[in-house]
């Protein structure tokens, strides 16, 4: 039996010999059986290792197939793989329940290798002829295909032969990663005292891997209180706190959060006039964001009571800072401030809860003594000579040598202004013309006789003597 180990170690150094690899690396190519279009050899084992540039897939398909049949291609067998996955195995000439031939069948390598592998047993009972198989390089168009999410462009992609690009809507700028769109927002000023901030694109999903920040910046004084909405949805895990997508709020001294997940954070008053948000995304994920509203309060003024016979407006149950307040008098009253009659006063809740003034009083309107008419007198209709706001006096002229020009009633009344007031003269004075009052007829003739100069000082009662 001494032959046996020698038959053996024959058999193994021809099976040695017949076994090898072809390194392949053109964009196409053939490949065929050992011996093609004869019959292939026993105990062979080839191994074809195609490798073509990054970008591009290899399709493999085959022209002619004849192998040994076998249970599961255990005899006679090609064998098409990658690194790490079995692509096919093919075996004899047509497709049974045990044995598959590849027909007019295309195999897509899912990278740019594929490797196929020959191999026959030690005997062959019939006449086999092997194959003829052909492969090409083919592009890989990465903006449908997106096998790995992880590599698809956010906004546009671009397909090229061997490779794809990507670009970014407007507004947004391509990261460094060459896939991701994010955005600059870390400009964002507030300085009214109501507002609305959101995530960008809020309620579509934010912009990935980006750093937002809003900056709310009133007047010392305010108080700033932040209310967020209830769609709230940001990037959590279930074990570690806002390891990813967060926000936070800066108030003063104090940092609040960070805040993520989908449950929205409780209204918060951060007691101050200047409130910061950052917000940060990662590179992956598809969360809708957030959105909140401000708005800001100053301290509490002490309420207002309208003066006597004035207003205030508004006139409302609470003032804060900042609040003004318009205080006016009724009709034929003025506001007196520090001795000074004016028609309207301001006043303004300040930023330490104080009002910038105290509310002045409403004084009457007061006309003053009436002025002295020459050749008459004037007296008081209403009692107590009084002289405002709407009290009477009537001037009258000396009888029986001085009579009212133009038979006017004489009553002048104190208006809301201060002023005596006549229906027909308004704030001037009547005059007391001298006898009785000549007819039309006679005051032309003595026009044309006097002359205009001596006319006019006759009707003022400037003639010394003349007696009618």
């Amino acid at each position: 039996m001494r032959w046996l180990p020698l038959y053996h170690a024959l058999c193994f150094s021809l099976w040695k010999a017949l076994a090898h690899t072809v390194e392949l690396s053109n964009m196409f190519g053939q490949i065929q059986s050992p011996g093609y279009p004869d019959t292939y050899p026993s105990d062979s084992r080839v191994t074809w290792n195609i490798t073509v540039p990054e970008g591009f897939r290899i399709k493999l398909y085959f022209m002619h197939f004849n192998l040994e049949s076998s249970y599961l291609c255990e005899y006679d067998f090609v064998k098409v793989e990658t690194e790490d996955q079995l692509l096919a195995i093919f075996c004899g000439s047509e497709n049974t329940d045990t044995e598959h031939t590849p027909g007019q069948e295309m195999v897509l390598s899912p990278g740019s290798f594929m490797s196929i592998t020959f191999q026959s047993d030690f005997s062959d009972e019939e006449r086999f002829t092997g194959f003829d198989a052909h492969y090409m390089a083919v592009d890989v168009d990465e903006c449908t295909e997106r096998e790995d999410e992880e590599l698809s462009c956010d906004h546009y992609c671009h397909n090229y032969i061997g490779g794809y690009y990507c670009s970014c809507r407007f507004g947004y700028i391509l990261h460094t990663d060459n896939r991701t769109c994010r955005v600059e927002c870390s400009d964002n000023l507030f300085t009214q005292r109501t507002g609305v901030i959101t995530s960008p694109d809020f309620p579509s999903p934010y912009p990935k891997s980006s750093e937002c920040f809003y900056a709310i910046r009133l007047e010392e004084g305010f108080m700033i209180s932040l209310q967020f909405e209830d769609i709230f949805d940001i990037e959590d895990h279930p074990e570690v706190p806002c390891p990813y997508d967060y926000i936070k709020i800066i108030a003063g001294p104090k940092v609040l959060g960070p805040f993520c997940g989908e449950k929205s954070p409780e209204p918060i008053n951060t007691q101050t006039h200047n409130v910061s948000i950052r917000f940060r995304s990662d590179n992956s994920g598809e969360n809708r964001g957030w959105k909140l509203s401000y708005k800001a309060t100053g301290k509490e003024c002490p309420g207002l009571q309208p003066p006597a016979q004035g207003k205030i407006e508004p006139l409302q149950a609470k003032y804060f800072f900042k609040d003004q307040v318009l205080v006016s008098c009724d009709t034929g009253y003025k506001v007196l401030k520090d001795n000074v009659e004016m028609d309207t006063f301001q006043i303004e809740c300040l930023k330490d809860g104080s009002w910038s003034n105290e509310i002045p009083i409403c004084k009457i309107a007061d006309c003053g003594a009436p002025a002295e008419l020459e050749h008459g007198l004037v007296t008081f209709s209403t009692r107590n000579n009084l002289t405002t706001y709407k009290s009477e006096i009537r001037y009258s002229c000396q009888q029986p040598y001085y009579k009212m020009y133009n038979n006017i009633t004489g009553i002048y009344t104190c208006s809301a202004q201060g002023v005596w007031m006549n229906e027909v003269l308004g704030r001037s004075q009547p005059t007391c013309l001298p006898g009785t009052p000549l007819s039309p007829l006679l005051q032309r003739l003595l026009f044309k006789a006097l002359g205009p100069q001596e006319f006019w000082l006759l009707m003022e009662g400037e003639v010394e003597g003349m007696m009618l």
